[in-house]
C-alpha cells in the first residue's frame, strides 16, 4: 500500500455520448466504477470520490466531495480532489477506464520524475485522468476562476483546460509503447455505446 498517496476517483462526467450514466454500466455483474474503486483501494489506504451526484455512489462507501467550481469539466474535478486530499502526491483516475491494471498504475506511481504531474500517452493521446498530480498545484483554482494562472501566462478565452495546465507547469509524459506492463486497449475510455461493446467483448 502507498500510504503517502491519496487515490482520487473522478465521476463527474455527464455521460452525454453514452446517454446513461456510464459509471454504473455493468461489467461482470458489478458497475464499472466498482471495478475502479476496488483497484484504487487495493493501492491506497486513503481514497476519495469526486462527483456532483454523491447519492448515486453511496454504495461504494467512499468519502465523497463535489466540485468546488461545478460545470468546469475534469479540471474542476481534479481541483476538488487536490483540495480535499491530505497527501502531497495523488493518483487521479476517471471512473471509465476499467481495463487498467494494478501493475500499470504502480508503474506510473514509481516512475522517477521532478515534474508535479505524471501521465501516460497511449494511441497518440495524453491520458489526463490517469496519473499522479501534486497537491501543490493550487494554481488550478486560479486557472478555473480567472482563465489565467499568472499575469505573464494568459489563457485564451474558453481555454481553461488540462492542456493549458500542462503547458504551464510541465508534465512527465510516459509513452505507453515503452511500458512493459501495458497492452493495447488497456486505457479504453468508455464514452460511447461502441466503447461499451468493445469493453464487453474484451471481458
Amino acid at each position: 500500500m502507498y500510504n503517502d498517496i491519496t487515490g482520487i476517483i473522478l465521476a463527474g462526467g455527464k455521460s452525454s455520448r453514452m446517454g446513461i450514466n456510464k459509471a454504473l454500466l455493468p461489467l461482470n455483474g458489478n458497475p464499472i466504477i466498482e471495478h475502479i474503486a476496488s483497484l484504487v483501494k487495493s493501492l491506497f489506504p486513503s481514497v476519495i470520490l469526486i462527483t456532483n451526484q454523491p447519492d448515486e455512489y453511496s454504495f461504494l462507501g467512499l468519502e465523497t466531495f463535489v466540485d468546488i467550481y461545478p460545470g468546469r469539466g475534469p479540471l474542476a474535478g481534479i481541483h476538488s480532489g487536490l483540495i480535499h486530499s491530505n497527501t502531497e502526491r495523488n493518483f487521479v483516475i476517471s471512473c471509465d477506464v476499467p481495463l487498467v491494471t494494478k501493475e500499470l498504475l504502480e508503474y506510473i506511481i514509481n516512475y522517477k520524475t521532478t515534474y508535479p504531474i505524471t501521465l501516460l500517452k497511449a494511441d497518440g493521446y495524453i491520458q489526463h485522468l490517469c496519473g499522479i498530480y501534486s497537491k501543490s498545484l493550487s494554481l488550478i483554482g486560479e486557472l478555473i476562476l480567472t482563465g489565467k494562472i499568472v499575469s505573464d501566462y494568459p489563457i485564451q478565452k474558453n481555454k481553461c483546460n488540462m492542456t493549458e495546465l500542462l503547458k504551464y507547469k510541465g508534465a512527465e509524459i510516459i509513452e505507453c509503447e515503452n511500458v512493459p506492463c501495458y497492452s493495447e486497449g488497456m486505457l479504453l475510455n468508455i464514452n460511447k455505446p461502441a466503447d461499451y461493446k468493445t469493453l464487453l467483448d474484451k471481458s
